[in-house]
């Protein structure tokens, strides 16, 4: 197709009015979009100067996208890996660099993606001679085009490390004395223009990207450096222009001068932090990092603080820039000779620079009454904290009375005192209200300082009564408001009169309704450090629906994760008594959700926090399912509220909060009366999740997976629209048989197929070949230790499920010696430590202990004696394996609970209680709590994995899981086994019998003898269960 052709779809596919048209011209497009040279052609439109601007950004943006879902073929399907011809691709290569320096800056930025993705691609295998392009440039008359490019190359190994960013090394050796001539040549310009500022911030940007994470080799010639080091800090400490300078705040600081300005300062910063602290070094580093420190950090830090200055005598500098200056002076605090400088002008420094930018000032107060919501983002986004000047004003403080407290505590508390006292000796019409917030905020700053000081630690309370608490009353909202704030760090401190404590709590329960946003916003804030510390929930149960009213009318106001921590606090705190409330809670944070995921659907933004406040709401929504676990007709009632918005994010909309919503997912179908058919729906979508994009959360999905089993059984076995036993066939399958696939990504594989046949005995014999296959298919192919254990654990499940089939499968398939060798090896590794180094937790060996146990059930004609008997002794070893670590988890148990009891402030009365919970709940209420999480989160945490290292400490998960074989006792199994061997065939069983040495008939006399002791014990348990639920049971009447 023409070019002309070509322009006029392109037009009528963007801005025709007629949708019909519109729809035409895409499908026309997307038929385009593979055929040769297409992408050449848009291109071509793209920079073609006397087409229609309109017309070659939507050319510029279709390029973009093309280029970006297909040139790499990297997690493409094989199919799509050919879409850019090679001849197509060379054509783009050979353009783009010419282009992409004469188009519009709008078209500049869409053609420098598409050179990134083209670079990140094809560098250096497929584009060698790039560099070649950029250094031949660099020494002619496109040197903003080579620096343009240059920067998107060195920034292709900014983040990289080790032998990745070898191609760093040819860059630096190769254009760094290029472009140190030309940074030489840009600062002896007099009166430079906006274009010089420009270019020297791409340098700046080249030089930063190079030397993140590694200094290259080059730069270790202190010639190199010192040469770089002269013009970083000639321009740091060079006045920016004056003229020219825009007058809107906005575009003032990000005018090219101060973006100049900001990258020196940025680049001096990461060179002391990274490469300049001599404490941080190899000692191969270290004499660099002494040279920097001897030759540069005082100068460095003497620019710095003439540079901050200006902000003392009232001109101006951006916000990021004055959090860059700070950040290098708080890390010179650690330094002694950095320190030593910094200690004459410390005081100025500190009271008449770092304070003033604590306190609340003409834009924040412009702020709070035009736009309260921005307000509140600002003050809660973390990134917007990483560039305020005023959390690196409050960092300085911090490390200050961290690092040299002795000196300057004192001074700076005496300080921030005589303000709160000046503040309460002047009249209303003339007391300073900014200081005085800039005050408090520093009370609070070093609340964990002050509370472990003397002599501030005994006087906290009285400061906050005299000095804070006041505040809840001033007619400034942004005194309420830190107040609140205030309030909520001390909560916890021990207060002697409790009177004070609650003062401050109704203080802040009636900040929620002050008619300030932020000052609710931060009074909720408080609210939770005050429901933490409250020792009395009486004090908060009269007003718990009240609270949660005020909450929910806050949350359909501001979109703020922090918000759902209050919630989740409150709902932790009070457990099963949020059981009125909970359906009404879920409602108000499914519609939350939804408001939520609209309004971060329409933002751009990356720091969204409506994103981040929706994963709060469901995350809110766990906690209030954990909190009613034992409530199972809740869960019934609160399904369809939150149906839909598991059925929409489990599918790829929901990447961003997969884990939370099959979190979700695990509890309703373990605590539900019964898995639902609209639960059901749930099961095809995280298959196609898991098979498409999820692999990363198969841990998390086994649990899910697991209750469908487990919990719905007979669905799960009678169903056939849809077939859930194909489908888990068909996924595992697909999974365990990808040889791009790592072992520790398929982990869960074998658990699942462990939790078919366990559940479904009897039920599933036509599935014992095909996984059997499947499993021993991967087995052989396994490399990690973990997974080899797992899969021969499926093996001893389908034997203990029905021996004879299993055996038989392994028999015919000729696979019967490969698995029992290597398993038997297995049994026998040891770690250094003299552990197994396989089978480690008690579930491994007691599935191995029914699995080889099973065995002896068959005819003398399907398994021989000799293979018998090398089984036999196997278990037996097996066995005291498994008796002895029952054991010593039944000390380590016992060490625990008496730990626990005598670290428990429980009454009296418990110390008859079985392991001291008999009465929690007249106890420790956050205790109780904690031991009902425990509980609840069983079925979440109940698969662990292991690390194959020397630690003894990864066999310690078994409490956590439920199995039907947690009814069968292993010791008993055995010994049933061998009877019915011996009524069976007494002649097998007596030459089994003479074939055991002394020591072997010793353990299985033990075994036996233990067995019995088994039987006894489990007849008690039972008993005791029957008694427990007799006196449980109230008769109708």
């Amino acid at each position: 197709m023409d070019l002309p052709s070509l322009a006029l779809i392109l037009r009528a596919a963007a801005l025709s009015p007629n949708p019909d048209e519109r729809k035409a011209s895409e499908r026309k497009l997307n038929q385009l979009q593979h055929t040769p040279q297409h992408l050449v052609r848009l291109l071509q439109i793209a920079v073609d100067g006397n087409c229609d601007m309109a017309v070659r950004q939507i050319a510029s943006i279709q390029f973009k996208n093309f280029i970006a879902k297909n040139w790499s073929p990297e997690g493409s399907s094989a199919g799509e890996q050919q879409r850019i011809l090679q001849s197509d691709k060379q054509l783009v290569r050979d353009n783009i660099l010419v282009y992409v320096t004469q188009v519009p800056t709008l078209l500049r930025s869409q053609l420098g993606e598409c050179l990134k993705t083209i670079i990140h691609a094809d560098y250096p295998e497929q584009w060698p001679r790039l560099l070649d392009w950029v250094n031949y440039n660099l020494q002619n008359q496109q040197i903003y085009g080579a620096l343009f490019v240059l920067r998107i190359l060195s920034r292709k190994y900014e983040f990289k490390s080790d032998e990745e960013r070898t191609p760093v090394t040819r860059i630096v050796e190769e254009t760094f004395p290029l472009l140190l001539t030309i940074f030489n040549g840009l600062i002896r310009i007099e009166n430079p223009s906006p274009e010089i500022a420009e270019l020297m911030k791409l340098i700046c940007k080249i030089f930063w990207s190079s030397i993140y994470l590694e200094l290259p080799k080059k730069l270790y010639d202190i010639n190199v450096f010192n040469a770089w080091m002269i013009f970083f800090l000639t321009v740091s400490e060079r006045p920016v222009p004056v003229e020219g300078q825009p007058t809107d705040p906005e575009l003032r600081k990000s005018w090219g001068w101060w973006k100049v300005k900001k990258w020196t300062v940025q680049i001096l910063n990461r060179l002391d932090s990274r490469f300049g602290d001599p404490t941080l070094q190899t000692p191969e580093s270290k004499p660099f990092a002494q040279m920097f420190q001897k030759s540069y950090a005082g100068r460095i830090l003497e620019g710095h603080l003439k540079f901050l200055n200006t902000i003392r005598v009232g001109g101006y500098l951006p916000d990021r820039i004055t959090n860059l200056l700070l950040q290098y002076l708080r890390n010179s605090i650690s330094k002694k000779s950095t320190y030593d400088l910094l200690l004459p002008r410390l005081d100025v420094l500190l009271f008449e620079i770092v304070f003033p930018l604590m306190c609340f000032t003409d834009s924040d107060q412009k702020l709070w009454e035009e736009d309260p919501h921005e307000y509140v983002r600002k003050g809660y986004n973390i990134i917007e904290d990483l560039y305020s000047p005023r959390t690196a004003s409050m960092d300085f403080v911090n490390e200050l009375v961290k690092k040299r407290g002795k000196e300057n505590l004192p001074k700076f508390v005496q300080f921030v005192v005589g303000i709160f006292r000046s503040y309460d000796d002047a009249p209303a019409e003339h007391k300073p209200y900014r200081r005085k917030d800039g005050a408090m905020l520093a009370v609070g700053a070093l609340c964990d300082k002050l509370k472990q000081t003397d002599p501030y630690k005994s006087e906290l309370e009285h400061m906050l009564v005299q000095y804070i608490f006041p505040e809840f009353n001033s007619p400034a909202g942004h005194l309420r408001a830190k107040a609140a704030w205030v309030a909520g760090q001390y909560a916890h401190i021990n207060f002697s009169d409790q009177n004070n404590f609650r003062k401050a709590w109704h203080s802040v329960v009636s900040g929620m309704r002050d008619p300030d946003l932020p000052v609710r916003v931060d009074s909720v804030f408080a609210l939770r450090s005050f429901v933490e510390a409250c020792k009395d929930l009486n004090e908060i149960r009269p007003i718990l629906p009240q609270l949660l009213d005020e909450f929910f009318k806050l949350m359909n106001e501001v979109e703020n994760e922090d918000l759902v921590f209050t919630l989740e606090t409150i709902v932790d705190k009070f457990g099963e008594e949020m059981a009125p409330y909970a359906f009404g809670l879920c409602q108000n944070l499914a519609a939350a959700f939804w408001r939520c995921l609209n309004t971060s659907e329409a933002s751009d933004d990356s720091d969204d926090m409506g994103a981040l406040a929706a994963v709060g709401c469901l995350r809110a929504i766990c906690t209030i399912l954990e909190s009613v676990s034992s409530l199972p007709q809740l869960f019934v009632e609160i399904e369809p509220t939150i149906l839909p918005i598991m059925q929409k994010m489990l599918t790829s909309d929901g990447q961003d909060v997969f884990e939370e919503v099959l979190e979700i997912a695990s509890y309703m179908t373990f605590y539900s009366p019964n898995i639902s058919l609209g639960i059901w729906s749930l099961w095809p979508l995280i298959v196609e999740a898991l098979v498409d994009w999820a692999i990363d959360y198969f841990s998390n999905i086994l649990v899910p997976m697991d209750n469908f089993i487990s919990r719905g059984t007979a669905h799960f076995l009678t169903c056939k629209e849809p077939d859930y036993q194909q489908s888990l066939y068909n996924v595992l399958s697909t999974l365990m048989t990808d040889r791009n696939i790592e072992d520790s990504e398929i982990e869960s594989a074998p658990k699942l197929i462990e939790v078919v046949f366990q559940n479904c005995k009897g039920h599933v014999d036509h599935w014992v070949e095909p996984y059997l296959r499947l499993t021993i298919d991967r087995l052989q192919r396994a490399e990690t230790s973990y997974l080899k254990s797992l899969l021969v654990q499926v093996v001893a499940n389908m034997l203990y499920y029905n021996p004879s089939l299993t055996f038989g499968v392994l028999h015919n398939t000729g696979l019967t010696s490969i698995v029992f060798d290597l398993w038997f090896l297995m049994l026998q590794q040891k770690k250094k430590s003299g552990l197994p180094a396989n089978f480690k937790r008690e579930h491994d060996k007691k599935v191995c202990c029914l699995g080889l146990t099973s065995l002896l059930a068959l005819p003398g004609g399907q398994f021989p004696d000799e293979a018998m008997q090398r089984v036999f002794r196997a278990t037996l070893d097996l066995l005291v394996a498994y008796k002895n670590q029952l054991a010593e988890a039944a000390k380590v148990t016992e060490v625990d609970c008496e730990d626990e009891m005598n670290g428990l402030e429980s009454n009296d009365d418990e110390s008859d209680g079985e392991m001291g919970m008999d009465d929690t709940e007249d106890g420790d209420e956050a205790e109780s709590m904690k031991l009902q999480k425990l509980a609840a989160q069983a079925k979440s945490f109940r698969y662990v994995d292991e690390d194959d290292d020397d630690s003894d400490d990864d066999c310690n998960d078994d409490d956590e899981f439920q199995s039907p074989i947690d009814e069968v006792d292993a010791f008993v199994f055995f010994v049933d086994a061998i009877r019915a061997m011996q009524a069976s065939d007494a002649q097998r069983f007596q030459n089994l019998n003479q074939s055991l040495d002394f020591t072997y008939q010793a353990i299985a006399n033990g075994i036996a003898q233990h067995a019995e002791v088994r039987r006894v014990e489990i007849e008690k348990e039972k008993q005791k269960k029957a008694a427990e639920a007799a006196v449980t049971f109230v008769p109708a009447i």
